[in-house]
């Protein structure tokens, strides 16, 4: 579990796949501190440490993982991204909750504002949409942000110039794809509510798996 609250930007150095799964080496500053089977937030997808030097960390990445995110898109050596390690339970919580199981990915529409931002982003599956309140808590490429509006077929959110210093979104342009993790609580009431049960993954771990 994660907070959301970036430590550092890493640097991809290579993305191969082996077989079923697929295996992504990152270089940071934090690669040193790592430990084998930690977990570590990459631009908000919880994974796997499974080698690690003082310059560079692999971590492996299952299908899904590389379907649901914007990685089996746009991943590629040189591709920055946010990193944090998991947060421990004597940490103070500073951002939310932040699984690091992305729900989805979603399309900035545009950023308004000159030092403090506001930035628009679009799910491509709308049906996220209902588990983003006004004034609530959304991870934007493993980034804890507070959502400023939650409308009907976008939401937006604000930045502040420290953010977009300190993260990936200070990158990202009109068109850029983020990964998106809605808030648990609002994933707890969705089901509740009859809401998010998707056919399409059923249907896709029934394959996998048979």
């Amino acid at each position: 579990m994660f907070t959301g609250l970036i430590e550092t930007i890493g640097t991809v150095k290579s993305f191969t796949r082996k077989g079923t799964y697929y295996t992504l080496t990152v270089e940071s500053k934090i690669s040193g501190e790592l430990s084998l089977g930690q977990s570590v937030s990459v631009s908000g997808a919880c994974l796997t440490v499974t080698r690690n030097d003082s310059h560079a960390f692999d971590v492996e990445m299952m299908h899904e993982t590389f379907i649901r995110t914007w990685f089996g898109r746009g991943l590629r050596p040189g591709t920055r991204v946010n990193l944090e390690r998991a947060m421990r339970l004597t940490d103070r919580l500073d951002g939310h909750l932040v699984l690091g199981h992305v729900d989805g990915v979603a399309t900035l529409k545009e950023i308004r504002g000159t030092e403090t931002k506001e930035a628009v982003f679009v799910p491509e599956d709308s049906e996220l949409l209902r588990g983003i309140v006004e004034k609530g808590s959304v991870a934007v490429d493993g980034i804890s942000l507070t959502v400023i509006d939650a409308g009907n077929s976008s939401f937006s959110v604000g930045i502040i110039p420290a953010t977009l210093s300190a993260t990936t979104l200070g990158e990202l342009k009109a068109g850029g794809v983020i990964n998106l993790e809605t808030d648990i609580l609002g994933k707890y009431v969705a089901r509740l509510s009859g809401f998010g049960t998707k056919v399409k993954d059923s249907e896709y771990w029934h394959s996998l798996l048979s």
